[in-house]
């Protein structure tokens, strides 16, 4: 079984192509406490024979693994996501190593998202995340393998909770201390306001067809940095609203 505090954190790989890699993230999580397996568009057999004999006794979380074919799917009911990346991106995103950002998805609902093994995580796959985790590795050869990188994060997830959230060496760079105390806003509410800012900054010509894309993954940027509240957001939904009815009403 899943430890509690560990049980409400899914890991959530993105199109893995790799059964005996899907196999050994089973095993490894249940090794650490972990039970929320999620494949998103999985291009390998998860119940085939490799990844079975890769998980040992972990075939149970094969199992009652969930495949989806969307990351928003996978990260419904989330509050708080973070994506793993190994390369140098020209984004303007803070990366963190796992002691630094792993104590936080621990203190409500979570996901960790790991890309595929060719290629990693899109920009716009990333862009579903609030903060973003790098492992530190040797400049030489950066890019671990899929189910090595999970292995160190539900290591380091664990330890966390061994730890005890107290005990945390730093406080993640992405929120501040007062947003740790209300109710973040869940991921599918957030997708909800994304999809209504656009169709209103369409309405009112802020963004054009042609560049809405680069420019709503700016915006997203921004509004998951901000660790929006469910309060909060309900406000910016009401100003959205009335900048429909107004545009709307000429």
């Amino acid at each position: 079984m899943s430890e509690p505090r560990l049980a409400s954190i899914k890991i959530v790989l993105v199109e893995p192509a790799g059964p005996l890699n899907v196999g050994s993230i089973a095993r490894v999580m249940k090794n650490m406490g972990l039970g929320q397996l999620v494949l998103v568009k999985p291009h390998c057999n998860p119940l085939g024979p490799e990844a079975k004999q890769m998980s040992v006794h972990a075939v149970d979380v094969l199992y009652q693994a969930k495949t989806v074919q969307t990351l928003s799917e996978a990260l419904v009911g989330c509050q708080r996501v973070v994506a793993t990346t190994a390369r140098q991106r020209r984004l303007q995103v803070v990366t963190q190593a796992p002691k630094q950002i792993l104590p936080w998805i621990l203190e409500g609902e979570a996901a960790l998202i790991f890309g595929p093994e060719d290629r990693g995580l899109s920009n716009e796959e990333l862009y579903h995340a609030q903060a973003f985790l790098q492992i530190p590795t040797s400049s030489d050869y950066a890019a671990l393998n899929l189910a090595q990188a999970v292995t160190i994060c539900c290591y380091e997830l664990r330890q966390c909770l061994l730890m005890g959230l107290d005990n945390r060496p730093t406080e993640p760079r992405i929120a501040e201390s007062d947003h740790l105390q209300v109710e973040l806003a869940p991921f599918q509410q957030m997708e909800a306001f994304y999809q209504a800012l656009e169709v209103a900054l369409l309405d009112i010509g802020y963004l054009h067809p042609h560049t809405a894309t680069a420019r709503m993954q700016k915006l997203r940027q921004l509004f998951n940095r901000s660790q929006l509240s469910t309060q909060e957001l309900a406000m910016l939904r009401g100003m959205i609203r009335q900048v429909h009815w107004k545009t709307q009403a000429n």
